[in-house]
């Protein structure tokens, strides 16, 4: 069989049309579009322009407002929370799917080292039935003490029955989750369906696959965190196809890849996004991968000591062009959207930053930017000239 190679330009396009960032924006489908087509959503608890999760269909759609945000996530049975990539908001089709993680979780038991007795359990459930969805502290508390990880019995209790499939997550209320009995909360005809594992397993790698363009066994493996052995055993029997990326391997060698057909069919072509990205990006939350695409190696330093950042606490990728060219890191002040720091890998870039900033500031409320760190001072006056 003949395998077709791309060039490492070729699967780049084919990697940011995948994500929605190349070509015109599906507004007519929306935030949910976004989401049915992405797969997965990470979620976050850092809300700095705003959280995650909003950030993912700003950078695809423009300015989309909270509401139609929420509304696509958590409003009318069209999505549920589980464990994908990380915690992500999923596609409701998507629920049968994850039949071969909950069957997982159920034959482990006892979950992130916490154990709880039937009878709370049965509690928890039977209180769910009786009051409809409730967040876990209007189940009956979620923690023991002040400290994050010192979870209740019935958080314990609960959060299990979430990754067995008994509950699911309807919707978040002050980003805490509200949880409901899935026999209620999933669609009838999807609560139902209980596929076998390797079912699961190859329709979760396609979609990985078209959602990702263009992969190699590891991206696959990272899409929804699938070990080697599960991705392996339905690789050679799926849609995807076996490709070579040049550049991609090794010292620029070539690399094996599977591709999406789709993906193959026609050239990318269309107009380039300009925005800001949240780390937790699909296009860049994988580290090899971002590395591989686009030459930048990019990490989350939230949790890294202050002194020892280089980037900034929340920096944020620069795509224009198809290209990764700085990092922003943003905070808000009132109604000012502050530039905490940024980097640029040069000057040509400076009018698609002005238009990242003043549109970022825009969508959030903001009137002004003010930028205080630049890592090139010498770029500070032409970029507060564009910013006007």
């Amino acid at each position: 069989m003949t395998v077709t190679t791309l060039s490492a330009d070729e699967a780049r396009r084919i990697a940011l049309r995948a994500q929605g960032l190349l070509g015109a924006p599906d507004r007519r489908s929306g935030v949910r579009g976004v989401l049915r087509h992405l797969g997965a959503v990470q979620l976050d608890t850092i809300s700095v322009l705003a959280r995650s999760h909003e950030l993912i269909p700003y950078a695809r759609l423009g300015a989309v407002g909270r509401p139609a945000v929420e509304a696509a996530y958590w409003g009318g049975g069209t999505s549920f929370e589980y464990w994908s990539h990380a915690a992500c908001v999923l596609p409701v089709e998507e629920w049968p799917l994850f039949a071969f993680r909950r069957r997982h979780y159920r034959d482990r038991g006892n979950l992130w080292g916490h154990r709880v007795t039937p009878r709370t359990y049965r509690q928890v459930l039977d209180k769910l039935r009786a009051e409809g969805p409730l967040t876990s502290t209007e189940l009956g508390g979620a923690k023991r003490t002040a400290e994050w990880w010192d979870w209740s019995d019935t958080k314990i209790a609960v959060e299990r029955a979430l990754a067995f499939g008994d509950v699911v997550c309807t919707e978040r209320r002050s980003w805490k989750r509200v949880y409901e009995l899935a026999e209620r909360a999933v669609p009838a005809e999807l609560f139902g369906r209980d596929p076998a594992d390797p079912q699961c397993l190859r329709t979760l790698v396609e979609q990985s696959g078209a959602a990702l363009g263009v992969a190699t066994r590891a991206d696959l493996m990272d899409y929804h965190r699938l070990r080697a052995e599960q991705v392996d055993s339905v690789l050679g029997d799926c849609a995807l196809v076996p490709v070579e990326v040049a550049g991609w391997g090794p010292s620029g060698a070539p690399a094996a890849a599977w591709a999406d057909p789709a993906a193959l069919a026609d050239a990318p072509r269309g107009r380039h996004r300009t925005t800001l990205l949240s780390p937790f990006d699909s296009l860049v939350w994988d580290r090899a991968r971002t590395a591989r695409i686009f030459g930048m190696t990019h990490r989350l330093e939230a949790y890294t000591p202050k002194h020892k950042r280089v980037h900034g606490y929340f920096a944020m990728p620069l795509l224009t062009g198809g290209r990764l060219v700085g990092r922003v890191d943003p905070a808000r002040e009132g109604r000012t959207l502050v530039a905490r720091q940024i980097s640029l890998a040069a000057p040509k870039h400076l009018g698609a930053l002005a238009t990242a900033l003043r549109e970022a500031a825009e969508w959030v409320g903001c009137e002004s930017v003010r930028v205080e760190a630049l890592t090139d001072e010498s770029l500070r006056e032409p970029l507060e000239r564009l910013l006007g």
